[in-house]
C-alpha cells in the first residue's frame, strides 16, 4: 500500500484519470441521494407522524439488499461493473422521477412511498457491490486506501451539504423539488460513468453461463465466513448496523417529537452527522495506509456508541448536534476502515461477492434495526431504543478489542489468493 500520507496521498489518487472522472460524478450523485433521503423521511413523517412508518420506509429501502446482494455480488464478478452501475443508476433515476411526479401531483401516499422505496432498494442492491468493487479498477493498489477514503469523504460531504439543500428546497418548493434534484444527479453520474475507460481484464472475472451462479454465491459466503479477518469484520459490521446505524432513519421522529423542530431542524441534525463523518473520512483519506487501521476501526465502535448514548439522553438541540458529530465520526471510521481492510485482504476473484455481502449487511441490517426501533418508539419514545442499542454496541466493542491482534494480522497483510 501507499507510503504517502496527507494531501499527497489524496492528490495522487485523484490524479488517476478514471478515478477523477468517477469522483466528479460521485459528488453530484451523493448530494442528490442525501437530498432525497431527507425529503422522503420528512414526507413520511408529515403523512403519518409515526415511528413505525419511518421504520417501515427504511426497511422497504434497505432490506431488498439482504435478498439480492449475494446475487448482485456474483453478477458483479461476472460482468462489467461499469455497465452494471449504469443500468442500476438508470432504474434509480426512474424511481426518483416517479417520486417527484406523484408528489408534485399531490397524489403521493405512505403506501406509495413504501412501494417506491422497495424499487430503489432493489436497484441499489445491484449498484452497491459494483460501486464498491470498481474502485480497485480505477486506481493502482498503492492508492487504494486513499481512494476508498476519498470515496467516503465525498459521501459524507454530501451528507453535510445534501440535507441543507433539501431543507431549502422543501421550505421553498416542497418535497417534490428535492426528488427532481436527485433525478438530475443520477443523470450526471451516468454520464461520468460513460466517460470512464476500464481495461477488459479489470471488469470482473468474466465467467460465462457455464458456471453455476448459485455455487459461486455459496463459494463467496464460505470464503468470507472462513477468512480469519473478513468474517469477524462482517460480524462487527452487522452489530453496528443493527444496534447503532438505525438512528439515522429515526431522525425525522427525533426532530418532530423530541426536539420540536421542522424540516430545517431535521437538516441540521442530519448535517451534524455528516460533519463528523466528513472529518473522519478526510482523516482516513489523508492517512493513506492500512497498517494500524484494525485497531482504529475497533476503537471507533466505542466512540460511536458513546456519541449515541449522549444523543439519546438529551432533548437540548445543541447538545444533540454535538453528539451527532461524534457519532458520525465514529460511524464513518468503522465503515470505511472495515471496507479498506476487507478490500486489502480479499482475493481479487472474490471481490464482487464479498463486497456484495458487505453491502448486504451495510444496508440490510439497518433495515431490521430501524424496523425494530421504530416499532419500539411507538411504545417507549425514540430515545430509549437508541440508547439501548448503543449500550449493547459497547459489548461488541469489548469482544472485538480482545481479538484486535489476530484481526490485524489477517487484514493488514497481502491477500491470500
Amino acid at each position: 500500500m501507499s507510503n504517502l500520507s496527507g494531501f499527497a496521498a489524496i492528490r495522487r489518487a485523484l490524479a488517476n484519470r478514471n478515478f477523477g472522472i468517477f469522483t466528479l460524478g460521485n459528488i453530484v450523485s451523493h448530494v442528490g441521494t442525501w437530498v432525497q433521503r431527507l425529503a422522503i423521511g420528512w414526507l413520511a413523517w408529515e403523512l403519518t407522524e409515526s415511528g413505525a412508518w419511518l421504520g417501515a420506509v427504511a426497511f422497504a429501502d434497505l432490506f431488498p439488499t439482504v435478498l439480492l446482494a449475494p446475487l448482485a455480488g456474483a453478477v458483479a464478478d461476472r460482468m462489467s461493473r461499469k455497465n452494471l452501475m449504469i443500468v442500476s443508476q438508470s432504474f434509480m433515476l426512474l424511481q426518483s422521477a416517479l417520486l417527484a411526479g406523484f408528489t408534485l401531483a399531490g397524489v403521493i401516499t405512505i403506501e406509495g412511498i413504501v412501494a417506491l422505496a422497495v424499487m430503489g432498494g432493489v436497484a441499489t442492491s445491484f449498484n452497491q457491490p459494483a460501486r464498491l468493487a470498481i474502485i480497485p479498477s480505477l486506481v493502482p493498489r498503492e492508492d487504494l486506501a486513499s481512494a476508498i477514503g476519498i470515496n467516503s469523504l465525498i459521501f459524507n460531504m454530501a451528507r453535510l451539504v445534501g440535507p441543507m439543500i433539501a431543507g431549502a428546497l422543501i421550505a421553498l418548493y416542497g418535497a417534490g423539488a428535492a426528488f427532481v434534484f436527485n433525478a438530475i444527479s443520477y443523470l450526471a453520474f451516468i454520464i461520468s460513468l460513460a466517460l470512464i475507460r476500464i481495461e477488459p481484464a479489470t471488469r470482473g472475472s468474466g465467467r460465462t453461463g457455464k458456471s453455476k451462479i448459485t455455487s459461486e454465491i455459496r463459494e463467496g459466503i464460505r470464503y468470507a465466513a472462513r477468512h480469519p479477518g473478513i468474517g469477524p469484520m462482517l460480524v462487527i459490521l452487522t452489530s453496528v448496523s443493527v444496534l447503532g446505524r438505525p438512528y439515522i432513519e429515526l431522525l425525522p421522529g427525533f426532530a418532530g417529537e423530541v426536539f420540536k423542530v421542522d424540516a430545517t431542524g431535521l437538516a441540521w441534525l442530519t448535517s451534524s452527522v455528516g460533519a463528523g463523518a466528513m472529518v473522519g473520512a478526510f482523516w482516513l483519506a489523508q492517512r493513506g495506509a492500512v497498517v494500524g487501521l484494525t485497531l482504529v476501526a475497533i476503537a471507533a465502535v466505542a466512540v460511536m456508541a458513546s456519541g449515541l448514548i449522549a444523543f439519546a439522553a438529551t432533548d437540548i438541540l445543541w447538545v444533540a448536534l454535538a453528539s451527532l458529530m461524534v457519532t458520525g465520526f465514529g460511524m464513518i471510521i468503522i465503515g470505511v476502515g472495515e471496507q479498506t481492510l476487507i478490500q486489502n485482504a480479499v482475493d481479487p476473484d472474490m471481490r464482487g461477492r464479498v463486497m456484495g455481502l458487505y453491502g448486504m449487511i451495510g444496508r440490510g441490517a439497518p433495515a431490521l434495526g430501524a424496523l425494530a426501533m421504530g416499532g419500539l418508539a411507538e411504545f417507549f419514545g425514540f430515545q430509549w431504543p437508541v440508547a439501548g442499542g448503543a449500550i449493547l454496541l459497547l459489548g461488541m466493542w469489548f469482544w472485538a478489542y480482545r481479538r484486535r491482534a489476530i484481526l490485524a494480522q489477517s487484514l493488514e497483510a497481502e491477500p491470500d489468493g
